[in-house]
């Protein structure tokens, strides 16, 4: 048993996650605190700092596996069972601009692989920097910004450094992969270009597996890996929690659901579809740990748990979806499953980024159900029947892609102008019943009645579209 708690703290550690994005490339311009203005003493400076969940900002030890730890203590984020998600407002009004990436409010220049075996600190881009001073960079680094800013604080994060521009690209597209534009490029064109009942299905397959990681997510209540020692090339979901990483969830979930439900469907060799969902998987689960969003343990427990998750529902998804299309009271019973889930998972925690995108996910699979519900009775949108099975993919052509193409660009209009009125009609109308002020539309939706309907009516309405009002206008387009 000592040697499983053993390996969990191994993988759960941040130098774990630091080393390997030294050895893809990924470079650090931390600042060491020299702790004067705390006459030395190490463990106060470390807590004159804040803490934003994960994002430590302290001394750099070199020697501790936990969080900001320094001398072999372990510094504690919040009292035990509570657990805290933004930034101190006294600590960030007196100490300024709070730390971003990593890095103290002032002191001299350290390399991130000082705190990993076999760097040494004196590495060739910080090797002389004086207190204050930035970091050279020589011709073979590049520097670079975080990726977005934080989605909760607007927190834009510390510049870094990479060695290798290809495996920087590569992992921004695999981390593209589980975040919004893709999701609404990806599912669109599947429904309007290639299979509407596969995209359906595989919808609902994304609803349950986002919606579990994210409420699980928010029980477990675990920071992000600590910076330093990793360096946060992405800032946009660092203030949410880490465990399981959702990420690593969709990117098990999607492809291999996809391989699953096409596999007879479909005409093509089945090694090929496993071994491009794999590829999917690994490359969307390893660009969260080079990221720094997450450590090897989250991700593992990702996939894991998106693995469970799929062992029970997808034998169930053929019940759940000629429930969806052909029962009377379907539509009920979607908008009051839908939004019980969401009063749930709001109930779990204080507002965040996490909670808003769970509202949104749950939005999106209720009007996709309820469309498919409402194309079964019109006919407007037909599965086709058994003995056509299998499916072969037809020969390209410029009049087929051009099609494609129409109808996909047609449709994403559709989309983006159904969420714009939406937005700007939901907002001010939920703050007015409501009586919240308006003014400020990021504290506006901190309200859970303005920001759970403003999801659900907004992206439900969009989901309601994907399915319904764009396949509705190809049909009067007469595009095939």
């Amino acid at each position: 048993m000592e040697k499983v708690r053993e390996l969990f703290r191994s993988l759960l550690d941040p130098h774990l996650v630091a080393r390997f994005q030294y050895i893809c490339g990924v470079r650090g311009t931390f600042l060491k605190s020299v702790g004067n203005e705390t006459g030395g003493n190490s463990e106060t400076a470390e807590r004159a700092h804040p803490l934003n969940n994960g994002a430590c900002h302290g001394l750099v030890t070199g020697v501790a596996g936990e969080c900001g730890a320094g001398d072999g203590k372990t510094a504690q984020t919040t009292a035990p069972g509570v657990r805290k998600r933004t930034l101190d407002s006294s600590l960030s009004s007196e100490s300024g601009n709070p730390p971003q990436n990593g890095a103290a409010a002032g002191g001299e220049s350290v390399d991130v692989g000082s705190s990993l075996g076999g760097a040494s600190s004196r590495s060739d881009f910080s090797r002389g920097a004086e207190a204050g001073d930035a970091v050279p960079a020589t011709p073979r680094y590049s520097t670079v910004k975080p990726l977005r800013k934080n989605s909760l604080t607007g927190d834009a994060g510390q510049e870094f450094l990479i060695e290798n521009r290809l495996l920087f690209y590569l992992f921004t597209f695999g981390t593209e992969l589980g975040n919004e534009g893709f999701y609404i490029t990806f599912f669109p064109f599947l429904t309007w270009n290639v299979d509407a009942l596969i995209s359906r299905r595989l919808i609902m397959v994304w609803v349950w597996v986002m919606y579990l990681g994210q409420c699980t997510k928010d029980v477990i209540g675990w920071s992000r890996p600590a910076s330093p020692p990793v360096v946060k090339v992405e800032m946009f979901y660092n203030s949410e929690y880490s465990m399981p990483s959702t990420h690593a969830m969709s990117g098990t979930a999607i492809p291999f659901s996809l391989f699953i439900m096409t596999y007879g469907r479909w005409e093509y060799p089945p090694l090929l579809g496993f071994s491009l969902a794999l590829c999917w998987c690994l490359l969307v689960s390893s660009s969260r740990i080079y990221m720094g969003m997450h450590s090897v343990l989250d991700v593992i427990a990702g996939v894991l748990y998106s693995v469970l998750i799929l062992t029970f529902f997808l034998p169930a998804l053929d019940l759940i979806d000629n429930f969806n299309l052909t029962c009377r009271y379907a539509p009920l019973v979607i908008i009051s499953l839908h939004v019980g889930l969401g009063l749930f998972s709001f109930t779990l925690d204080t507002w965040s980024t996490s909670r808003g995108d769970t509202a949104q996910i749950l939005g999106t699979g209720a009007g996709v159900a309820l469309a498919s519900h409402v194309n079964h009775h019109l006919a407007l949108v037909s599965d086709p029947a058994p003995d056509q099975l299998p499916l072969t993919m037809p020969a390209l052509s410029v009049g087929l892609v051009g099609v494609a193409m129409l109808r996909f660009i047609l449709g994403v209009l559709i989309l983006v102008a159904t969420r714009a009125v939406m937005k700007a009609i939901t907002i001010p109308l939920m703050c007015w019943v409501c009586g919240v002020p308006s003014g400020d539309v990021r504290k506006a939706r901190q309200h859970m009645e303005v920001e759970l309907p403003y999801r659900y009516i907004v992206y439900g309405t969009v989901g309601f579209n994907l399915l319904f009002m764009a396949p509705l206008l190809f049909s009067y387009l007469q595009l095939p």
